[in-house]
């Protein structure tokens, strides 16, 4: 039995025991009533409430989902791959703090260490430069 017939069934027994109006029992049992249909009407309204704003919430999930392919499919389609990008950790001989730096910077030649300020240089070999050093 939902909340509504209960209330009813409630109602039906407070009705059916031929209660004289004039009693303060009676009033206070009509007014338990009254206020049980009003939370129930405030419920009611309530989860009207949230099966509204479930709904834009889903509309709204769609649409981030939409704009997320949007955004990152086109990410594919940039000059260079995630899988080709490097990045090293290196350590200033000086602080001893390990800093991330990006291939750019590495080629770039040097840095300056972010936390001491001691100038990072950077050497780079080649492959094909590596190979002829060890014939």
């Amino acid at each position: 039995m939902d909340t509504v017939e209960s209330l009813g069934y409630l109602k039906g027994l407070i009705d059916g025991l031929d209660l004289d109006d004039g009693k303060k029992e009676t009033k206070v049992f009509k007014a338990i009533i009254e206020v049980l249909e009003n939370m129930n009407s405030d419920i009611d309204a309530a989860y009207e409430d949230l099966e509204d704003m479930t709904e834009q919430l889903d509309v709204i999930d769609e649409d981030l989902a939409d704009l997320e392919e949007y955004v990152y499919d086109d990410e594919d389609d940039d000059e260079w791959d995630d899988d080709e990008y490097e990045e090293y950790e290196i350590e200033c001989p000086n602080c001893g703090e390990i800093i991330s730096v990006d291939e750019d910077t590495v080629f770039s030649g040097g840095i300056e260490c972010p936390n001491c300020g001691e100038n990072l240089e950077f050497e780079v070999e080649f492959e094909d430069e590596v190979e002829e050093d060890n014939e």
